[in-house]
């Protein structure tokens, strides 16, 4: 996504080419070198880089044998800092060696303005300088450089700050308030006071140190489900490691949860049924549906307006559907289907069937009426298949782990109460588009700067927040453009390596834009299923039989794998999704056959 530079670093940028930064004070008589390892001689020693993108190189360097080489990658501009003690009212110089285009170098917690100089472009080694004075209580300040979005690697050396230095670093208290949210069946949420003077906390599960964070909360993640665990947190500074805080201990639930297997089989194929409208596939009746489909989602219960939460289901017309069942044949079909094991859900959305619960009427309305048509049709539960802009995220909706946009909190709530009123049996399945999940991991909401899509990511917090009640996601890896996986290259729809790299994600986790404080937890193998279309009619991204096989090689045996390299093996992955049965049929059942016949030992 394009981004434009703000206004104050162009202003900046006149300032420095215009010599006023020699206007600055000089550095006093008693200063003296506070940065530490500014030369990155001992490697990233004193030094914390945004997302891994720092690394020490041996060439091209300044001075010294080692220089640092920090690499922009999505919504992450390759911040390296640290923070230093300085003396309140006092004045500094800041200065620093640098290479590459849009390299900047600032110093922020001044106590007065906050500063920063940049060059837009240094094929060679050139000088930063600028400097700032102390505010009356500033005891400490932070100095970076970063580069900028979708820019290439830059290089720096030879940062230096001086002036006169702080009083010695106090070591910080124990950390107090550590407290445990809710658990999930491998995850639990932490929280703990600020501590004064610290510049990051440890998070430790018993006694292995298993997180560092900077801010006040953390997700332990990766957790055994029914399980008791430990955790402490200790605060860290320039002097050294505090006392661990009091223990806390929380339970996981249970792996089944409410999003356990419902009876499904170990591997399950799921369909859409284009029950409600036709198209160029045609129309198939729920009696003619295959046995091979494990799941079948009615497509689709739509609003009866945008905003309205009042979500209707009705067959297709027969002046549109000439061969369409009557209700009550319908309805005997699905009983049918059921009696042999099948699950039958009704799917709510598509790409027509846009559905915003911006009110907590709309909310309540959507509860009502998808009982509604679940009761009257004997349906097993819901998929939701919010496309376009049912979801989005306010600006200033930042975390995932707590969202506080309307259509995404109410969607939460009400699948809960759905959930609630039809127990551990009901089954609720996802389809979102790779923009509402894995492109998350580049960009979330409307970002940092304000700008981006506030639709990037949106599902992320919807998944989170019912991770235990679901019992599928299968994200549509079709109709999407690149997106960048986990090795931090992009990858394109239409061949084994882009669902290996997607699902990867979903059962790895990643940081949501690029921040490790804000990591989006794996999900079981066994709640993901790889969406794809049946045919090459079906959608964008086709994936030929041999291609898609070798995605299930690759995740769930290690082999066929291609360049991408998994971060695990998931013999328990549950499936594939197909959109849809009525396209699958029309192209001879090539997919579903396909299916049938692999073999996942």
């Amino acid at each position: 996504m394009a981004r434009s530079r703000p206004l104050t670093l162009i202003l900046a940028g006149a300032l420095a080419a215009g010599g006023l930064l020699a206007l600055t004070p000089g550095a006093q008589a008693a200063d003296a070198e506070l940065a530490r390892n500014g030369g990155f001689e001992a490697g990233l020693d004193g030094w914390t880089c945004t997302a891994g993108s720092g690394a020490v190189v041996t060439s091209p360097v300044h001075g010294g044998t080692k220089a640092l080489k920090a690499t922009p990658a999505g919504s992450d501009n390759a911040r390296c800092s640290q923070t230093v003690t300085v003396k309140p009212n006092s004045t500094y110089a800041l200065s620093g060696w640098v290479r590459g285009s849009y390299v900047y170098l600032g110093a922020s917690g001044t106590g007065t303005t906050d500063v920063s100089t940049w060059t837009g472009s240094a094929p060679d080694w050139q000088k930063l300088s600028t400097s700032f004075t102390t505010g009356p209580s500033t005891t400490s300040v932070t100095i970076y450089t970063h580069g900028w979005y979708g820019t290439p690697a830059y290089q720096a050396d030879d940062l230096s700050l001086y002036g006169p230095g702080g009083d010695p670093v106090q070591l910080p208290a124990a950390p107090t308030g550590l407290a445990a949210g809710s658990p999930t069946s491998t995850t639990v949420p932490l929280t703990w006071s600020a501590v004064s003077g610290a510049t990051s906390y440890h998070v430790y599960r018993g006694a292995t140190k298993i997180q560092t964070v900077t801010g006040t909360s953390a997700t332990a993640t990766g957790l055994t489900a029914s399980t008791a665990y430990t955790f402490q947190v200790s605060a860290v500074n320039a002097a050294g490691e505090s006392p661990k805080s009091a223990a806390v201990t929380a339970t996981t639930t249970s792996g089944g949860g409410g999003g356990g297997d419902q009876g499904l089989p170990a591997h399950a194929l799921v369909g859409y049924l284009h029950a409600s409208f036709a198209n160029g596939s045609g129309y198939t009746r729920m009696a003619d549906v295959p046995d091979s489909w494990d799941v079948i989602n009615l497509a689709f219960g739509e609003p009866t307006s945008v905003t309205s939460g009042d979500i209707r289901f009705s067959l297709c017309p027969a002046t549109e559907c000439p061969n369409v069942e009557s209700v009550a044949e319908f309805k005997a079909a699905i009983k049918a289907k059921q009696a042999a094991g099948k699950k039958v859900l009704i799917s709510i959305g598509g790409q027509n069937g846009q559905v915003q619960l911006s009110s907590t009427a709309a909310r309540d309305a959507f509860v009502t009426s998808v009982s509604k048509i679940i009761d009257e049709y004997g349906l097993d539960g819901l998929d939701i298949d919010f496309e376009g802009h049912s979801l989005s995220l306010q600006t200033g909706d930042t975390d995932f782990r707590n969202p506080t946009s309307p259509v995404v909190v109410n969607l939460i709530q009400a699948v809960k109460t759905l959930k609630a009123k039809y127990g551990a049996k009901f089954v609720l399945t996802m389809a979102p588009e790779t923009f509402f999940v894995q492109l998350g991991y580049q960009f979330y909401g409307s970002g940092p700067w304000g700008g981006q899509d506030p639709r990037a990511g949106a599902y992320l917090p919807v998944i989170h927040a019912l991770r235990d009640d679901l019992t599928l996601l299968h994200v549509q890896d079709y109709n999407s453009g690149p997106i960048m996986g986990l090795d931090n290259q992009y990858h394109s729809m239409g061949g084994a390596d882009f669902h290996i790299a997607m699902t990867d994600m979903l059962l790895t986790g990643f940081p949501v834009a690029g921040n490790a404080d804000r990591f989006f937890p794996a999900l079981r193998a066994d709640q993901v299923a790889i969406g794809l279309p049946a045919s090459t009619q079906a959608g964008n991204g086709h994936t030929t039989p041999s291609e898609v096989n070798k995605a299930l090689d690759c995740l769930t045996k290690k082999v066929n794998c291609g360049s991408y390299q998994t971060h695990g093996t998931w013999p328990a992955l549950r499936g594939l999704m197909a959109w849809s049965i009525n396209w699958d049929r029309f192209n001879q059942w090539e997919f579903s056959k396909n299916f049938d016949s692999y073999n996942w030992s």
